[in-house]
């Protein structure tokens, strides 16, 4: 499972032999807290002390118990905008592409759009029914970077982990999506994924950044 930034999933994916790896957010909620007043542009492969794992790890999200099943949608939808960076068009269009991903793919593509702590958290977990083949993608643009990922098992499998920070970095980035708008984050990091998903495995695999 791939992990990318923190606090704003609030996931804690606990399954602890589910099989699930990540660039793993190991970290403390008043440490991140603090390391986001004293910076606002977190280097990508740095913040919230994310490092590479090659067993199963835990995402330990703090405070504890933020599990909010009243901001989810009422019925199902695999993009969830708590936050209203996305117009109801664009809700449609990122909906329709995740669906051929999956289509075509079989893996499952996620969005959560949210300002930390305006968040579901763990309730996303059941709701969305996460797997292994799941891409759990959260906008959150509280600690500078608005591009962070949680990866399953199978899909660690077929992505290089360098892809993550790499869309991270170009597309995440705080001079990005002011300049542009969370939005346009969002929307191309789904193609991005999408670009990736759709190629052959191979050693040159999702190695640019569509």
């Amino acid at each position: 499972m791939a992990l990318r930034g923190a606090h704003s999933l609030a996931l804690a994916l606990d399954r602890p032999n589910a099989g699930r790896r990540c660039v793993a957010a190991r970290w403390n909620w008043g440490e991140a807290m603090e390391r986001a007043k004293r910076s606002v542009l977190l280097p990508a492969a740095l913040s919230l002390s994310i490092a590479l794992s090659s067993g199963p790890t835990l995402l330990q999200a703090r405070p504890e118990g933020v599990n909010k099943p009243e901001l989810l949608p009422r019925s199902y939808t695999p993009v969830i905008d708590v936050a209203g960076f996305l117009s109801e068009g664009q809700e449609g269009r990122i909906a329709q592409e995740i669906k051929e991903i999956e289509e075509l793919t079989g893996f499952k593509l996620r969005v959560l759009a949210q300002n930390y702590p305006n968040t579901p958290g763990l309730a996303i977990r059941e709701f969305w029914k996460v797997d292994d083949n799941t891409i759990v993608f959260v906008a959150d643009p509280s600690l500078g970077n608005i591009l962070n990922f949680n990866v399953g098992a199978s899909v660690d499998l077929n992505v290089p982990r360098s892809f993550w920070s790499r869309l991270a970095g170009q597309y995440g980035n705080v001079f990005y999506w002011r300049e542009k708008g969370e939005d346009a984050s969002i929307e191309a990091a789904v193609a991005a994924i999408s670009s990736c998903l759709r190629e052959p495995p191979g050693p040159r695999a999702c190695s640019t950044i569509n």
